[in-house]
Formats: structure tokens, C-alpha cells, sequence
């Protein structure tokens, strides 16, 4: 499963939550990867948070530790805890006068932020090369923006794409795919993965893939490749009824056909291991490439890495921030802060420590030497980036709305209601967009 995506907390909400999530387990979950009370007389200290696994924490750590040998009399305060836990920490942290001096960002928070002046400019230190972008994509860097300014950088590249078992597809007669396959070939792929009558190690039928249908990812994958985006603007949805409609037709009826997983499957999968894939119900499962390696870990080698479907070559997924940093906008030491946002992205050595652990480097000479150290499925992500930007993708999408983490939740609400025969794809869709329509405007 890709990293999940953060929850809403509308400025009308965080206040009257703050108090509570202060008073609960949350406070207890962010855990201190550094002890550092403070600086020296003439030092300063700085805090830094994230989220992540222990890898990525001992990581960033080490990076820090090395920051700090760099800046004399610079201290670094870490702490990290799980997405859920950190998601919540920061909204409460915002609400009661200010989020850390660096803080590891979702793509989706670059707005709720921003529009709540909670995140600090960076244009400045951009301009001053504070903060150097010289080798980075313009296009990635521009996904750290909102309404025209810089409010975060980009710490990884990410994209996504279909694990899936190549073992079954080579028993069912179906190519490697490539760059160029199509929505059509990857139905098809479906029912002959489905036709072989395999069993799962629960007796139960083994389906061709995940059901794409509750992901609003895979749906704004599946608009791009038919030249179409999730959003027109901040205030307003960039597809049709019809648009929706089709996608929702296109996986339910692969489900009744058993091509993908049963709704039962799909609700349950909250993480790889309950995957359909994961619990060996299914041969394939959409994901990101920076979460790839857990299946393969989890399931053997012959789970390989494949592009996500076009539409008559038509790529439609593209280059995301797998996360962003950004500056706390009341913090005392912007200097400081700022420099140690460069040193992360920029230093050689920072970069050799960090190595994959928030997928590939945004700064292209230090993931070209990075990827030189790869090895397994740390190494099949960092082929398949370069296989999919020397085919072709397009410009990323501007960070999305604030309203859009409560739409992808409505998404797959909407969705479910198919899966179980509730409503149908039409009736689904008209309903979504009613209600995302809503959330714009509110």
C-alpha cells in the first residue's frame, strides 16, 4: 500500500479537536529520536519532525548528527512517530500557534497550510540560493507551491505503478508489461489471471488484481491517460459524470466477472499484508514506488514492478513529491531552518546516508549516485523511474485543493456503495461529485 494520505483537519475543526488529541495516546506516540534539551549560549536549536520507519529514522538522524557537525552551535531536535499519529500531532501543533521549525509534509497538506499561514515562504531563500534547485526538476520543485509561492521542497520523487506476481502472469501467458499497455490489456490480464482457477491459501479464488475503484489515485491516473485532471482549479473539479461514471463501471464489472478483488478483500486493505495480493487472493495491486519493496519482502522475488495502463500509450501517472519539507512560519531561526532543508536535499554525504528511504533523491546527481549502490527492489524503483521519465509523463498537477483529503474519503465511501450494490457507478458519481462540490466551496 502506497503511504497514506493525511487527514483533513479544517480550521473549523482543529481548535475544537486540539484539546483532546493533547489529553490522548497522541502525545505519548511522537517519540524523541534526538535528546537535545538545547544549544549552547551563542548556539541555537532548531526541531525537526517526520514520519516514517525505524530505518528512515536512524537515517535522517545520522544526516542531522552530520548537519550539526557542519553548523557549530546549531542543535537539532528530532522527533517522529507512525502517519497517523504524526498527521494529527502537526494539526494540533498548527492549531495552538505554530507547527516545528522543519516539517516533513504530505503532498495534500501543502494547501491546508499554506492557506492557514502556518508554513513560511521560501521564495527568498530560493532566490538567495539558501535553498539551491539547480539540480532539480523545475516541474517537482514547482509541486511545493501554492497560489504562486514556494512553501515546501520536495525531499523524494515518487510515481506510481502495479506490483505484481510474475510467476502467475508467465502461468497465464501474459507479456511483461510495459510502458505502453493499455487499461484494456490490464482488464484482460485480469480475467486470465482469474480463468487459471487458482486458489488462495484460504481455498478462495485468486482474482487478476486489487479493486482500483475505491482509489481516487488510480482514478486520477486513469483521467490523465484520457488527457483529463481531478481538479480545474482550487475551487472546481476537472472531470465529468460521464468521466467517473466509466471508471466505476470499468471496475465493478470486473468484480462481478471475479477479474479483481471482492469488496470484502478491497475494505480490509490497510496495509501490504492485507492486500489481496498480500494474502495471496490476487496477482496484482496498484501502488507507489517508494512502498514497492514490501512486497517482494513480504511475497518473494517474482513480484516485479510494472507501469500503470495508459490509454493508446498515454501515460497518466507522473513524477509526485513522495513528501515535502517545509519551514514553520513562527519559527525563531528561518536561517537555520532553512539550512538544514538544503543540507538534507543537496549535501553528497546527506544524500549517501538517506540514500532511498523517502524514494529517489529530488537532486539528480545525488540520486544518480546513490542509485549506483542499489541493489533488489530499492534498485527495480529506481530502473522503473528512469524506464517511465525517458518514456514520458506529464507536468505534475499543482499541490491538490484543501478540500481534497475529504474528497478522496468520499471517494471511496462512494465507491463501496457499488461495490456492495447500493447504488450504481452513475448514481455513486452523481452523489460524489455533489458532495465534493460542497467541499470546494465551503
Amino acid at each position: 500500500m502506497p503511504e497514506p494520505p493525511s487527514r483533513r483537519f479544517p480550521r473549523r475543526a482543529v481548535l475544537a479537536t486540539a484539546a483532546v488529541a493533547l489529553s490522548t495516546a497522541l502525545t505519548g506516540t511522537l517519540s524523541a529520536c534526538s535528546g537535545a534539551s538545547g544549544a549552547g549560549s551563542h548556539g541555537v536549536t532548531i526541531t525537526f519532525t517526520w514520519w516514517g520507519n525505524d530505518d528512515r529514522a536512524s537515517r535522517t538522524v545520522k544526516a542531522v548528527r552530520l548537519f550539526e557537525k557542519e553548523h557549530p552551535g546549531v542543535t537539532v531536535r528530532t522527533s517522529t512517530a507512525d502517519f497517523g499519529a504524526y498527521m494529527q500531532k502537526l494539526a494540533t501543533q498548527a492549531a495552538g500557534g505554530g507547527i516545528p521549525d522543519v516539517a516533513q509534509l504530505d503532498y495534500r497538506q501543502i494547501s491546508q497550510y499554506s492557506d492557514g499561514d502556518a508554513l513560511l515562504p521560501l521564495d527568498k531563500a530560493i532566490a538567495d540560493k539558501a535553498i539551491r534547485t539547480s539540480e532539480m526538476d523545475e516541474e517537482l520543485v514547482r509541486t511545493g507551491t501554492f497560489k504562486g509561492t514556494q512553501y515546501a521542497m520536495p525531499m523524494g520523487r515518487g510515481i506510481t505503478g502495479y506490483a505484481y506476481d510474475s510467476k502467475l502472469y508467465k502461468k497465464a501467458g501474459i507479456p511483461t508489461p510495459g510502458p505502453d499497455w493499455t487499461w484494456q490489456d490490464f482488464a484482460e490480464a485480469n480475467k486470465k489471471i482469474a480463468a487459471l482457477g487458482l486458489k488462495s491459501p484460504d481455498g478462495r479464488h485468486v482474482a487478476g488484481s486489487n479493486d482500483g475503484g475505491t482509489n481516487e489515485d488510480v482514478f486520477e491516473d486513469w483521467l490523465r491517460s484520457h488527457g483529463g485532471k481531478l481538479y480545474a482549479s482550487q475551487t472546481r473539479l476537472g472531470f465529468t459524470e460521464d468521466d467517473l461514471t466509466a471508471f466505476w463501471t470499468y471496475f465493478n464489472d470486473q468484480r462481478k466477472q471475479g477479474a479483481v478483488a471482492q469488496a470484502e478483500d478491497t475494505v480490509q486493505a490497510d496495509s501490504t499484508e492485507w492486500t489481496p495480493i498480500g494474502r495471496g487472493l490476487a496477482a496484482a495491486d496498484y501502488t507507489w514506488d517508494a512502498t514497492f519493496p514490501g512486497y517482494p519482502a513480504l511475497l518473494g522475488d517474482q513480484v516485479r514492478l510494472a507501469p500503470v495502463p495508459t490509454i493508446d500509450g498515454r501515460a497518466g501517472n507522473y513524477f509526485k513529491p513522495s513528501m515535502l519539507l517545509g519551514v514553520g512560519s513562527h519559527t525563531p531561526h528561518p536561517k537555520e531552518a532553512t539550512e538544514l532543508i538544503d543540507f538534507l536535499l543537496n549535501d553528497k554525504r546527506a544524500g549517501d546516508i538517506l540514500g532511498f528511504t523517502r524514494s529517489t533523491p529530488p537532486n539528480r546527481t545525488i540520486a544518480a549516485r546513490v542509485g549506483k549502490t542499489l541493489k533488489g527492489p530499492e534498485l527495480d524503483i529506481y530502473r522503473y523511474g528512469r524506464q517511465m521519465e525517458k518514456y514520458g509523463v506529464d507536468a505534475p498537477p499543482a499541490a491538490p485543493p484543501r478540500g481534497d483529503v475529504a474528497i478522496q474519503t468520499a471517494f471511496g465511501r462512494n465507491y463501496q456503495r457499488v461495490m456492495y450494490d447500493m447504488a450504481s457507478p452513475r448514481e455513486a458519481a452523481r452523489e460524489f461529485i455533489d458532495e465534493a462540490n460542497r467541499e470546494l466551496r465551503s
